[in-house]
């Protein structure tokens, strides 16, 4: 449940410790009713700039779980059954380890502060979006493109595309691309190299694009939506 642990050994004998500015939280969730707003936190993970596991805590929901999504999260009915702590007891161990000075970043990140209810000038300083980030006018149709982690990652890093995703290993790949963003934005040559690069390749098909519902759960394109709920944030 807990990973990296700062060592007062090494600290008694004159080690120091990196100053940790940014922090990658990440949230699995499972879905408790069958349109694309009903879903509930089912793992959370948080890891530091230097790529630490600090946490990886299960949460089991409150509600009765339709589907756990498993191709999309990774999550099953035992793990969650076995290992699921109630909610508010996972954001106690979370806050335990952020600092209220903590610059978090992540793919849609706003979306997983909001899942766990966590404020900003309270809980932590600020956000990063790597959507933001990572976005590349698109003279073609005269708009700025946004893409994807996944699509970033296997791009710009030579990522496998994941055949589903977990917390650890998405909050892991939030902070290398943070990262690599301060590497190549250093040189503006490389960093355009490198929106052109996103542009010119085409990204693989989303979970929700390949799979409009799933157990009958629908899973909230905004193309194929099948359950009529309003889209929201």
């Amino acid at each position: 449940m807990f990973g990296y642990q700062y060592d007062p050994y090494q600290m008694s004998l004159g080690y120091t410790q990196p100053v940790v500015t940014h922090f990658s939280i990440d949230v699995e969730c499972v879905a408790t009713g069958t349109d694309h707003n009903s879903r509930s936190v089912a793992q959370i993970a948080l890891v530091d700039q230097f790529e630490r596991v600090l946490l990886n805590v299960y949460v089991k929901p409150e509600q009765p779980v339709v589907s756990y999504l498993t191709p999309l999260t990774g999550l099953t009915q035992d793990l969650i059954e076995q290992q699921g702590v109630p909610f508010q007891q996972g954001i106690h161990y979370l806050k335990s380890f952020l600092p209220a000075s903590a610059v978090l970043i992540g793919q849609n990140i706003g979306q997983d502060v909001r899942w766990l209810q966590l404020k900003e000038g309270r809980d932590f300083q600020a956000l990063l979006d790597l959507a933001g980030i990572y976005r590349a006018w698109n003279t073609k149709y005269n708009t700025w493109s946004i893409f994807g982690q996944d699509h970033v990652a296997r791009v710009l890093m030579n990522y496998p595309v994941a055949s589903n995703h977990d917390a650890v290993g998405d909050a892991i790949k939030s902070v290398r691309l943070y990262n690599l963003s301060q590497q190549l934005q250093q040189d503006p040559e490389a960093w355009q190299q490198a929106q052109q690069k996103l542009l010119a390749i085409p990204p693989e098909p989303s979970f929700a694009k390949q799979n409009p519902s799933y157990e009958g759960v629908c899973m909230g394109n905004r193309k194929t939506c099948t359950c009529g709920a309003p889209f929201l944030g």
